[in-house]
């Protein structure tokens, strides 16, 4: 089981969420991390965010996304977690999400590690 890392204000914003969708981000991400397969429903591949990033999608009282890269060996990233207010996924958290996977990029090349 990869351990789970949390980047920027990702962790703080999942705790800000209710405990109902909370739960099945947990649930989701931990099944992740032990490399199982969520449904295809459940997720969605993010090119446009970075390559290997997917949006794990959780519908509770309201649509919350939160953007993962599960590829590196070491761990499963957390990159960026929101609620979702319209169809579209907004371009603020696109960019958001692709700002924070490269600084990761970044920092696994400066400590070594392949991307």
């Amino acid at each position: 089981m990869k351990k789970i890392v949390y980047l920027g204000s990702s962790q703080k914003d999942i705790d800000g969420f209710p405990a109902k969708a909370k739960q099945r981000i947990i649930t989701a991400l931990t099944a992740v991390s032990a490399g199982l397969n969520l449904s295809p429903n459940d997720f969605k591949y993010m090119a446009t965010v970075g390559t290997g990033v997917y949006e794990l999608r959780i519908k509770a009282d309201r649509q919350y996304r939160i953007f993962y890269v599960a590829k590196f060996e070491e761990a499963l990233y957390i990159l960026h977690a929101f609620v979702k207010k319209t169809q579209e996924t907004p371009q603020k958290d696109i960019e958001l999400g692709a700002t924070r996977y490269k600084a990761l990029l970044n920092e696994r090349r400066e400590r070594g590690h392949e991307s």
